[in-house]
This record gives structure tokens, sequence and C-alpha cells, in this order.
């Protein structure tokens, strides 16, 4: 009779989809986002896996919302006629066709976002890998973008749809702090560098589009005032 402790010790299998996006969202603490960034799953395909899946879903459900908000629209101010003679199909089309769109780019986007994130935790000493950061805040964006899509839902009502805006503006909050104990956990750096990692490229990119809105200013102004001597900007 073989002895029981001969048996091999059962093996934990990888966390479950779910239980990761929930301990991700619930549980506000930097060993939550340490533990989440040790697993073996932490790879970045798997993040952009997740990404674009919970965009897909997210832009499928605004889409079919504002397609039916501006069809509405339309038949109120008497020019939807043609809109409204598609029906629901018109806006299954529109919904189908668009949300793939949307999600590839919001997961390229997400893509180039970590990758700069992490190269700037790098400069201030950070030891983490973009495939581990990309996975740690996947777990925390995959899941906050399928609430927005089904919160998007309610949008239609008129009325509940600001409350839900509001509660939203206060869930981005939420994630942010959450985004910044990720960067903290998977990079070991202080908090100000983590929240100079998450803030520093939206700045440059602010920075950088007033930079181009000046410019353009500058050049059209001119023009715009030779065309029509009576404009004054």
């Amino acid at each position: 009779m073989n002895d029981m402790s001969d048996a091999p010790a059962p093996v934990s299998g990888p966390t479950p989809v779910m239980q990761t996006w929930m301990k991700a969202l619930t549980k506000p603490s930097e060993q939550t986002f340490v533990e989440i960034a040790a697993s073996p799953n932490a790879k970045a395909s798997t993040a952009y896996m997740w990404v674009f899946v919970a965009s897909l879903i997210q832009s499928f459900l605004v889409a079919l919302v504002q397609s039916r908000l501006v069809g509405t629209y339309m038949e109120q101010y008497g020019v939807g006629g043609n809109f409204g003679n598609g029906g629901i199909a018109t806006t299954l089309i529109g919904a189908i066709c668009g949300a793939p769109v949307l999600a590839g780019l919001t997961t390229l986007f997400f893509a180039i976002g970590v990758f700069v994130i992490q190269w700037i935790a790098k400069m201030f000493g950070g030891r983490g890998t973009s495939d581990k950061l990309a996975y740690t805040l996947a777990a925390i964006v995959a899941p906050f973008s399928l609430v927005v899509g089904i919160l998007s839902l309610f949008s239609a009502i008129p009325f509940v749809g600001l409350c839900f805006s509001a509660i939203l503006s206060i869930a981005g909050i939420y994630v942010f702090v959450l985004e910044v104990l990720a960067v903290k956990a998977v990079n070991q750096v202080s908090l100000g560098a983590a929240i100079g990692s998450l803030l520093i490229p939206g700045l440059v990119i602010g920075f950088l589009c007033a930079c181009l809105i000046g410019v353009s200013m500058a050049v059209l102004v001119p023009m715009i005032q030779q065309a029509t001597p009576t404009f004054t900007p």
C-alpha cells in the first residue's frame, strides 16, 4: 500500500479571470497587485486579449445606444425617415461594424500607454516589466470597460443617464488610484514616482496638442483675416 506522503502535492491552477478582476477592483492595496503581477499568466498577450474583448463589448453596447439616440433625435427633428426605416437592423449593423475597430484602437493605445508608463517608471528606478504591468493594468481596465458598457445602456433613459455619468466620474478617480497602486507594486517605486509615471505621458500629450493648436491658430488666423477683413479672433 502506497504511503499517502508519497502522493504528489496538488498543483494549484491559474487564477480564474473573474476572480483576478474582482480582486483587482475590490481589494485596493499594493499587496493585491504584487500578487496579481506574480501570476504565471502575467503576460502582455493575455492583457491585450482582456482589453480587446472588454472593449469590444463596451464599444458594441455604447455604439448600440448612441446609434439609437441619434436615430431618435433625427426622428424628432423630422429628418429621420431613412434612418427609422432601417430600424433595429441599421442600429445593429452600425454597432457590429464599429465595435471591432474601436476595440482594436483601444487595445493599441493601451499597449502604447503601457510601454510609455513602464519606460518612465524605469527612469524612476522601477524594476518591473512591460508584461507584468500590462497584465496588472488590464485586470483593472478590462472589468471597468465592461461596467462602462453596461451602464451606458441606462444613458438612453432621461435624467437617469446623468446619474450614471456622475457615478462613472467617481469610479474613474477610483480606477486611477488603483492604477497608481499597480504601477507602484509592479515597479517597487515610490508613490510619487508611480503617479508621475501615469501623469507625465498625459501632460506631454496635452502640451504637444496645445502647441499644435497654437501653431495652427497662428497660421490660420492671418489667412482668415485676409479672406474676411471683418473677422476678429
